[in-house]
C-alpha cells in the first residue's frame, strides 16, 4: 500500500526533489500547420492521429507505460473513485487514488491524462489553424473541421470534470486552461469553470454546424455534438437546453434502443449497436491484452486480466430487487464449482462491459455517447423542471428495454421517493462503469456513500471483514460534494513549467 503523505509537505517538497528529472512534457507533435495542408488528405490524415490518442500508449516523460492510455484513465478516473466498484486489494498502481482519495500531484494516471489531453487539443488546434485560412472548404473538409472542434470540445470538458468542481457548485471557481490556437502562449492562466463551458458549448455548436457527411459513429457527427451538448447543459443545471439536445439526437431517427435481447451484446459490438452515437473503435490490432486494456482492471478469465476490481456491494444491492433486468448480464460472478470466489475477503463480480468484441476478454471500442443517456438526460431535466409524468415516461421507456415490462412506473412515483431520486437510480444502473456516476453524484451536490466493505476503507484487513454487517468508524465511507478531494491536483508537469496555473487546494 501506498504510504500515505501530507499534501502540503508534497507540494512544498517535491520541486525540490522532482525539479531535476520532472521532464518537459508540454504537449508537442510532428503536425505543424505546415504539414496540414488545405486538402483533404492532408486533414484526414492529421486528424485520423487526433483520434488514435484516445487510445494509443503513447511516450510520455521520455518512456513508455502500458497503462498510460486516454480511455483507461478516463475510465479509471471516474468510476473507481464511485459506489459502483470496489477494489480488492491495496496496491501501488496509481489507480489506487481514485479509491483511497489520497492524491497527488505526481500520480501518473493523472499527469497523462492532463499530458494526453492537450496533446489531443494541440492536433486539433494545428488542424483548425491551417484550415481556418481556407473558405472553400467543400462538405467533406468541412466535415472534418467540425470534427476537429467536437474532439476540442470533449477533451476540454473532460478536463474540467476531473480537474475542477461542478459548473453547479462553483462557476466562476478554477476551471482549467483554454487552448483553442496553436499560438496560445505556453504559460496561462485557468479559465474559470464557466468559461471552459462556454468554450466547450461553442465549439460543440460550431462542429455540429460543420458536420454533414457522417464517417460513422467512431468518428464525431453532429449527432455526437448534440450528445455532448445535451450532456454539458445537464452538468451545467440548464433543463431547457439538455431537453432541447437530447431531443435533436432522439428525433434525429438515426438511433433505436437495444432491446432486452440485443442489450446483453451492445458493448461487445459498439461500432454497429443501434444506440451507438460515438465510440472509440478498436480493432484486434488494439487488442492490448492483460498490458494495457480497459478489461484486464475488471475482468479476468483466468489469464487475460488482473480483474482486482469489482461491481461493489452498494450497486448490486441497488439492483436486487430485479433480477430479471437484463443490466445483470455485465456482472459476472467468479465462481469454482459453482462456489463465488473471493480476493481478500471482497466477493469477486467481474465486470464485462469492456469484454468480448471478437470474443476477446480484453476487447472493445468503448462508447462514449450512447442513445440511453439521451432520454435519461431528458429525464433528469424533466424532473428537476417539476414534469414528473414525462420524466418518469422516459425512464420507462429504458426499463421496457431492459427485461422490466412488469415494473415500469407508469407516471407514480413510488412511496417516499422523488421524481429526481427514480432518475438518478436509473441512470445509475444504466449507466454503471460508463464513466459518469461520480459526476452524477456530485454536481447535484449529494454525498458519495461508499459503506461497503473494500480497500478503499483506510487500514482495511481482511480479518476485520464481516459481510454479514456494514463496516463502521472509517473513514472514506461517506464522501461530501464539497470535499477537496473529489477533484485531482493540476499534475506537477503544468505546475513547474507555468506558473500562471494555480495548484488544486
Amino acid at each position: 500500500m501506498k504510504q500515505v503523505f501530507n499534501k502540503l509537505y508534497l507540494l512544498l517538497l517535491l520541486p525540490l526533489l522532482m525539479g531535476s528529472c520532472i521532464k518537459d512534457v508540454n504537449p508537442s507533435d510532428a503536425i505543424t500547420t505546415a504539414t496540414v495542408t488545405q486538402s483533404y488528405n492532408g486533414m484526414l490524415d492529421a486528424l485520423n492521429g487526433a483520434y488514435a490518442l484516445f487510445k494509443d500508449h503513447e511516450v510520455f516523460a521520455g518512456s513508455t507505460d502500458l497503462n498510460n492510455m486516454y480511455l483507461r484513465q478516463y475510465f479509471e478516473c471516474s468510476d473507481f473513485a464511485s459506489d459502483d466498484i470496489v477494489c480488492g486489494q491495496t496496491t501501488t498502481d496509481p489507480l489506487y487514488y481514485s479509491f483511497s482519495l489520497d492524491h497527488t500531484t505526481t500520480q501518473t494516471n493523472t499527469r497523462y491524462f492532463w499530458y494526453i489531453s492537450y496533446k489531443i487539443i494541440n492536433d486539433v488546434n494545428t488542424i483548425i489553424d491551417a484550415m481556418n485560412g481556407s473558405s472553400n472548404l467543400n462538405a467533406a473538409s468541412q466535415q472534418l473541421l467540425g470534427e476537429c472542434y467536437f474532439l476540442r470540445a470533449f477533451a476540454h470538458f473532460s478536463l474540467v470534470k476531473f480537474f475542477a468542481r461542478p459548473y453547479t457548485q462553483t462557476p466562476q471557481g478554477a476551471g482549467v486552461i483554454i487552448r483553442t490556437s496553436v499560438d496560445d502562449p505556453a504559460q496561462k492562466a485557468r479559465a474559470t469553470v464557466s468559461e471552459v463551458y462556454q468554450s466547450v458549448v461553442a465549439d460543440a455548436t460550431k462542429g455540429a454546424s460543420l458536420m454533414n457527411t457522417s464517417r460513422g459513429v467512431m468518428y464525431g457527427t453532429k449527432e455526437a455534438a448534440w450528445a455532448l451538448l445535451s450532456r454539458v447543459y445537464l452538468y451545467e443545471g440548464n433543463n431547457d437546453s439538455t431537453t432541447y439536445y437530447a431531443n435533436q439526437v432522439i428525433n434525429s431517427g438515426k438511433f433505436s434502443l437495444t432491446t432486452a435481447a440485443t442489450f446483453p451484446t451492445m458493448f461487445a459490438n459498439a461500432t454497429t449497436a443501434s444506440e451507438t452515437i460515438f465510440c472509440i473503435a478498436f480493432t484486434s490490432l488494439d487488442d492490448y491484452g492483460k498490458s494495457g486494456s480497459i478489461a484486464s482492471m475488471i475482468y479476468s478469465d483466468g489469464n487475460s486480466g488482473w480483474g482486482e476490481e469489482y461491481a461493489s456491494q452498494s450497486l448490486r444491492d441497488t439492483m436486487s430487487a430485479h433480477p430479471e433486468d437484463v443490466r445483470w448480464s455485465y456482472i459476472v460472478p467468479d465462481t469454482l464449482n459453482g462456489q463465488l470466489q473471493y480476493k481478500n475477503g471482497i466477493p469477486k463480480y467481474y465486470i464485462t462491459k469492456f469484454s468480448f468484441q471478437n470474443g476477446s476478454p480484453t476487447l472493445s471500442s468503448p462508447i462514449i455517447f450512447r442513445l440511453a443517456e439521451m432520454y435519461l438526460n431528458r429525464a433528469e431535466a424533466e424532473a428537476k423542471a417539476g414534469q414528473t409524468q414525462a420524466a418518469l415516461d422516459d425512464v420507462d421507456m429504458i426499463r421496457k428495454n431492459r427485461g422490466l415490462q412488469n415494473s415500469l412506473y407508469k407516471g407514480q412515483l413510488p412511496n417516499g421517493k422523488t421524481a429526481l431520486e427514480v432518475v438518478l437510480k436509473e441512470r445509475r444502473i444504466e449507466l454503471a462503469f460508463e464513466g459518469q456516476r461520480t459526476f452524477d453524484v456530485y454536481r447535484n451536490n449529494l454525498p458519495m456513500n461508499r459503506t461497503y466493505w473494500g480497500y478503499h476503507l483506510p487500514g482495511l484487513q481482511e480479518s476485520d471483514i464481516d459481510l454479514s454487517k456494514q463496516p463502521s468508524g472509517y473513514s472514506n465511507m461517506i464522501i461530501q460534494p464539497s470535499d477537496p478531494r473529489t477533484i485531482y491536483y493540476i499534475p506537477i508537469d503544468e505546475i513547474q513549467t507555468n506558473p500562471l496555473c494555480t495548484q488544486n487546494p
